[in-house]
């Protein structure tokens, strides 16, 4: 525990100096989309089964052309099929900003490695996969004269490659480490000769997360979570904090606050039930009240969450009653 605590406090003094803004998505439930953003920690904490998560975040409620990004975040664990197989996910992202539509297709896979030593799992990762750019501009010019440096409508699709570095303790904390869009791909028109001079470049973007759960804690469990985000032009940090309160086996509510630095305060609430039959879910909404320029005409940021997962029961022992295989 102290050494998870450690590590949040490392990112509040490194995260201090953070500006908001880069091409990435940013979603408060970060802490149930860490695959999309460090592919080393898929399938990270899973028995054998799957889990299914999607995130849906309307940013800047009713301010005209503002990001609207919708997740989805499929991943599982079949160690008992092989060792090999505890971590492999797919990961997609839509996000539309103004006239322009982006989607990100990346099949992700994490390599496990018990750590006895220091007390936890290493999980190494990369994922691979498109990204697509999609543009439909409805520009005004201020005289009736074309410009051929305004781009035109278009669609492009490259290769999209992330990897990461994520360890979880068992003593309930966790750090990573983790970088996106490694081919850092320009998509341009190919139907424009010559090339156009406009294009978008997906920039290389770098994580640091971390996190601590601390149980026991006034009657329920105490859940920090933390996020650094930068593209070395510009970065955005947040930190988290949940309250999970246990009202019984099969039924748990919590409610937190969270921190993004010059951007928004977030306030979350959700659900956490067991259905039975090894089948859990995760259901979540938070609502960002705008602190930066746009506090004045935005009605915040609403972000709804659900996470589903089904897990396989134990392999059965299997015991002979033959003699030969006593």
């Amino acid at each position: 525990m102290k050494g998870g605590l450690l590590v949040l406090t490392s990112f509040v003094l490194l995260t201090t100096a953070g500006v908001f803004g880069q091409q990435d998505k940013l979603i408060t439930h970060f802490m149930y989309d860490k695959m999309s953003l460090n592919p080393g920690a898929t399938g990270m904490g899973m028995s054998d089964g799957f889990c299914g998560t999607l995130i849906y975040r309307n940013q800047w409620d009713k301010v005209n052309g503002a990001p609207n990004s919708a997740v989805l975040n499929l991943e599982g664990s079949l160690s008992r099929i092989h060792p090999l197989l505890k971590g492999f996910g797919l990961s997609f992202y839509h996000d539309a900003i103004g006239f322009t539509r982006q989607n990100n297709l990346v099949l992700n896979y994490s390599f496990h490695q018990d750590l006895s030593a220091v007390n936890g799992v290493l999980g190494v990762g990369i994922g691979a996969g498109f990204t697509n750019l999609g543009m439909t501009p409805d520009w005004v010019p201020p005289t009736g004269v074309f410009d051929p440096s305004l781009p035109t409508a278009f669609s492009a699709t490259k290769l999209d490659l992330n990897f990461g570095v994520y360890f979880r303790s068992n003593d309930d904390w966790y750090v990573g480490v983790s970088s996106t869009h490694l081919s850092a791909s320009t998509l341009t028109d190919a139907t424009v000769t010559p090339a156009p001079v406009w294009g978008y470049t997906s920039a290389r973007h770098y994580y640091v997360m971390g996190g601590w759960n601390r149980t026991n804690t006034w009657g329920g469990d105490l859940d920090l979570n933390a996020v650094y985000r930068t593209d070395l032009v510009k970065s955005s940090a947040e930190i988290s904090a949940r309250y999970i309160r246990t009202l019984s086996r099969e039924h748990k509510f919590y409610g937190g606050l969270g921190f993004r630095f010059i951007e928004s305060v977030p306030i979350m609430l959700g659900y956490k039930g067991d259905l039975g039959g090894g089948n859990f879910i995760d259901a979540g909404y938070s609502y960002d009240v705008s602190t930066n320029k746009l506090s004045s005409i935005s009605r915040g940021t609403h972000e709804m969450m659900v996470k589903f997962c089904h897990y396989l029961p134990p392999v059965p022992i299997q015991k002979s009653k033959h003699p030969r295989w006593l």
